[in-house]
């Protein structure tokens, strides 16, 4: 029997290098969720304008856009596909992208090869013109001019080692490939080095060639792959340029990024869009675009973002609207009781009129009613029913002409409340940015905002704080582990790094706090390209309780130099006791001793990331390694 796909096409399955022993093409076949993101944005503009957009279309999209350029050389490319990161805003603030083969280039040199090899550099200052192009051999300049001199495509090794063996480019591109085993690599040098010298090639020049030739056993990219990712890197960021509602549309409902929600909200108020609370009324089951004013399109948060709600109870909701009441949507959307509190908490029914911890009341009475006419009905069978009549079980409810929910005289949820809420029914701070609270604890310590950072010269020294969105420790060429962190203040985003010799001190206060305050230097790199280098941390929101109960100048003493993590040389404690986030004194010099006198390692306590979190959710990205 010939086996078959879901689909039912006669499939077989090989291992890779079996499938090229029979003369077969391999393809590795992605499954992008940005394609998803995109098709939703494009369908709602369709659907809420009219207008039908085709993004591969050049006549609507065109190849050279000003706006899209402007966009992606701004660095402002949160939620665009491949350009996102830390690393590829920092990337492209300094490479300045202005045609479509900058986007290929860029994409190209963000990969292990071309970073082992020390390309990024070099490259970039070729570019700007602020250095020489320099080939590391004159036959080399066909097939790297386009490249300032510098390797970025696997195309280009396989013509270098072409050139300068004379081995044919199929034989080089076996050479490439047998780069990536290690057992391999001395046989190919060897091989290398005597047919390039045998050619008469300077030793200097095939050291050099070589370097560049094995660095790229690390990982590089075809030029024909960085194009098929380009492609969709230019369509995102030309959404996000032209249609933004509709872009972040798309990003909420598909989710293809490495960032939380919540932060792709706080892009959005940004950038003008403004986000449109849940209602039952009026929210879908994916996010969708509203006219809120004469050209001014929002984003309609949806019913699929609730934490719990099912596909079914989603879909319900949106069949039965419009409800005219509490009564009608409990009665018609037959929500659980649990997602039905949840729609309270966050807001979703208060079209309904009374506060919502009175619609809570309102919700647990009607529950209980319907318990008890299912019990009259004989069992949990019956149907909620209309609830009229003599047996209803919505007749106790004070309601306003039948439609407005009469208040029950409880005080409504108050800011702090609904804050928490949201974060952790939605997973975002939907109707306000959460650092809104500590602006001005902030401004008294002196903090500088994401906005003011970009003016900030380089070399000084600055505190910063925000809500951490992403943690990184991606490998580096020094090979030392470097943690990249990012905060999110409202005012935009904060890029970190925090190097081994700042690790004891901070460690573990970055990875197991969400609300930061980082002192550290400010880098810059070019005028789009800039990080700072933290020195020391402190939980920020253990610094507003201090400030609550100590006052500022107890918040002054935590922060001073001999404080905790505000030392950044991390000396160990003298009398040996233990020290970290639960005594008081940061995590500078740790130490973890038993009452038995057994002293463990200084992290033999990291917990898993988002956990103490006080919604109880992880509501940022943590790359795989990461402790936090």
């Amino acid at each position: 029997m010939v086996p078959t796909s879901g689909e039912h096409f006669p499939m077989s399955q090989f291992d890779k290098e079996d499938v090229e022993e029979l003369g077969l093409l391999k393809l590795d076949v992605l499954g992008v969720r940005m394609q998803s993101a995109m098709a939703h944005a494009v369908a709602e503009i369709a659907r809420a304008t009219g207008e039908r957009v085709d993004i591969d279309d050049p006549a609507q999209v065109p190849e050279g856009d000003p706006a899209t350029y402007r966009l992606i050389g701004s660095a402002q490319t949160l939620g665009c596909f491949q350009i996102e990161s830390p690393g590829q805003r920092d990337l492209v603030g300094r490479l300045q992208p202005a045609t479509f083969h900058d986007l290929v280039v860029d994409i190209s040199l963000f990969r292990p090869g071309p970073v082992a090899a020390d390309m990024v550099r070099p490259f970039i200052e070729a570019r700007h013109g602020r250095a020489p192009v320099r080939y590391p051999h004159p036959d080399l300049e066909g097939p790297l001019r386009e490249t300032y001199g510098v390797v970025v495509f696997h195309e280009q090794i396989i013509r270098m080692v072409d050139i300068m063996t004379g081995c044919g480019r199929e034989e080089a591109d076996r050479v490439r490939r047998g780069l990536s085993d290690p057992e391999s690599q001395g046989r190919i040098r060897v091989w290398f080095e005597r047919l390039t010298r045998q050619r008469g090639y300077a030793p200097e020049v095939v050291a050099r060639a070589w370097e560049i030739v094995e660095a790229f056993g690390s990982y590089g990219f075809c030029k024909a792959h960085a194009v098929a990712f380009a492609v969709p890197t230019y369509q995102s960021a030309w959404l996000k340029a032209h249609h933004p509602a509709a872009f972040y549309a798309g990003l909420l409902t598909h989710d293809p990024g490495m960032y939380p929600k919540r932060l792709l909200l706080a892009d959005a108020r940004r950038r003008g869009v403004p986000v449109l609370p849940l209602d039952v009324n009026r929210s879908r089951t994916a996010h969708q675009i509203e006219l809120v004013s004469d050209g001014v399109w929002g984003v309609r948060l949806a019913l699929l973002d609730v934490h719990g709600i099912s596909g079914a109870e989603a879909a319900r909701i949106e069949a039965g609207q419009p409800y005219s009441s509490l009564r009608d949507f409990w009665q018609r959307a037959a929500p659980g009781r649990p997602v039905a509190e949840r729609l309270a908490q966050v807001g979703a029914l208060d079209m309904f009129g009374a506060n919502r911890r009175d619609l809570l009341l309102h919700l647990s009475e009607l529950h209980g009613a319907q318990r008890v006419v299912r019990r009259g009905a004989g069992g949990y069978g019956a149907g909620r029913g209309t609830g009229r009549g003599a047996g209803g079980y919505g007749d106790q409810l004070p309601l306003e002409g039948g439609r407005r929910t009469a208040p029950a005289g409880l005080p409504d949820l108050g800011d702090a409340e609904r804050l928490s809420a949201e974060l952790g029914v939605l997973g975002m701070d939907a109707s306000r940015h959460l650092m809104a609270d500590h602006h001005d604890f902030l401004s008294e310590l002196g903090a500088i905002s994401a906005k003011r950072l970009g003016e900030t010269a380089h070399g000084r020294t600055v505190l910063v704080a925000g809500a951490k969105v992403a943690t990184q420790t991606p490998p580096i060429r020094s090979g030392k582990r470097v943690i990249f962190t990012t905060l999110d203040d409202g005012t935009g985003l904060v890029d970190l790094a925090f190097f081994d010799d700042s690790h004891e001190a901070c460690a573990h206060t970055v990875f197991h706090s969400w609300l930061l305050l980082v002192r550290g230097v400010v880098q810059r790199r070019g005028p789009r390209s800039l990080s700072v280098v933290g020195a020391a941390a402190w939980n920020l929101a253990e610094l507003v309780e201090l400030r609550k109960t100590g006052g500022l100048e107890a918040v002054a003493a935590a922060l001073g130099p001999d404080s905790g993590s505000g030392s950044s040389s991390g000396s160990s404690s003298d009398s040996g006791s233990a020290s970290g986030p639960d005594s008081g004194s940061g995590d500078g010099g740790r130490r973890i001793r038993l009452s038995t006198g057994y002293e463990l390692n200084p992290w033999a306590d990291l917990k898993p990331p988002g956990e103490g979190v006080p919604t109880g959710r992880k509501l940022w990205h943590s790359s795989p390694g990461s402790a936090g």
